[in-house]
């Protein structure tokens, strides 16, 4: 193998490919990034076993072959190489020179056949969206994922694909994100329900530009994104998910809208005295006013209230702060309307006014109140 690369292109490849390559490993070949040199330029790949990574940047390829070698020394040299052309020459299956100016390094690699095959996933006949869509629905949504070991179905992303709109959700059991994205282009041979790492989904907001058109397909345990020279794979999470149609409250009856900013404020000042364990925070609606309240056995007390726009009957409800201040970080407009039913019932959260074709809704579990 004997190839040269720009130091910048060669970093561009190694930036994309690093966040695949595990950490820790009891495997040595995940910890070394594949690297193939072919006719069409540099094929760099990396993967932790649930999620690999692909690309293909520019080189010119005077003696194909492969190999793979230490991901983070190979990165730290990059970095630190003066902005000369990099020369890289193989020495058979397990050494390889890279010279820069006067810079030589000997790094030793391991071969290309115990590198892990990637999943086989046809993109035959692929869903299509553009990427600035994929990234509204995962920065959206995802951060509603549970982080517990105990459900983890929890643990992933329900994506719904279909030929006309694509949906995503994500819960805890305590909190909920969906949101529904048209598709500009119908692709796609059927609808599919899959349950997606948020990891693999956060590489794929890394990766894929904006402007990005991105083609997605499956195979029966893996999905597929591919755009422009560069392909993710992942493990899909098998298993049915929670029917989370059914706490979709369809009939709350009261409704508050606020101003997203100010409301923020106020809960992370009474999150201050909020129980550690529960923050757990009071919220009275009545009239044309927001009355925020807490009480912490051993630590003290605080109020405070805001003006909102509010249609019902008067409410008392109690709500985890840090869900609220989430789900409020996350709506996209300067105002939001909640709606209620009971204190023991679910709350819905909105954006206003937001001027776009996808549709998105935020639902949290209320906490009962101590009196």
């Amino acid at each position: 193998m004997k190839f040269t690369i720009t130091r910048e292109k060669l970093q561009e490849g190694l930036l994309r490919v690093g966040p695949s390559i595990p950490a820790k490993t009891t495997l040595p070949v995940l910890s070394n990034i594949l690297i193939e040199a072919k006719k069409d330029g540099l094929h760099l790949s990396g993967t932790d076993l649930d999620i690999a990574v692909a690309t293909t940047v520019a080189a010119e390829v005077d003696e194909e072959g492969a190999i793979t070698l230490p991901a983070k020394k190979l990165t730290e040299i990059a970095r630190e190489l003066p902005a000369s052309p990099v020369r890289v020459t193989s020495a058979g299956e397990q050494r390889a020179q890279v010279e820069c100016g006067k810079s030589k390094f000997r790094l030793l690699g391991l071969p290309r056949d115990e590198f892990p095959s990637f999943p086989h996933v046809k993109f035959d006949t692929p869903w299509r969206i553009a990427a600035k869509d994929l990234h509204k629905l995962i920065s959206h949504v995802a951060f509603a994922t549970s982080t517990e070991e105990s459900r983890p179905i929890l643990n992933g992303v329900l994506w719904d694909l279909r030929k006309d709109r694509m949906r995503m959700v994500a819960t805890n059991g305590h909190r909920l994100a969906k949101m529904d994205v048209p598709l500009a282009e119908e692709g796609g041979a059927a609808q599919a329900e899959l349950i997606v790492p948020p990891k693999a989904l956060e590489q794929i907001r890394r990766l894929f530009a904006p402007d990005d058109l991105v083609e997605i397909a499956k195979s029966e345990n893996h999905l597929g994104f591919r755009s422009e020279g560069t392909q993710v794979f992942t493990r899909l999470i098998e298993g049915p998910y929670p029917n989370y149609e059914q706490v979709i409250p369809r009939e709350n009856d009261k409704f508050a809208t606020v101003d997203k900013i100010a409301m923020a404020s106020a809960l992370r000042r009474m999150s201050i005295v909020a129980s550690d364990q529960t923050h757990r925070i009071r919220l009275s609606f009545g009239g044309g006013t927001l009355k925020f309240s807490v009480q912490t056995p051993d630590l003290g007390e605080a109020q405070d209230e805001m003006a909102v726009t509010y249609e019902g009957d008067a409410l008392e409800i109690g709500f985890n702060a840090a869900y609220l201040l989430e789900i409020l970080k996350y709506m996209p407009t300067d105002e939001v309307r909640f709606t209620f039913k009971a204190p023991e019932r679910a709350t819905t959260a909105e954006p206003v006014g937001w001027d776009d074709a996808a549709s998105y809704m935020c639902l949290v579990m209320p906490l009962r109140l101590v009196d």
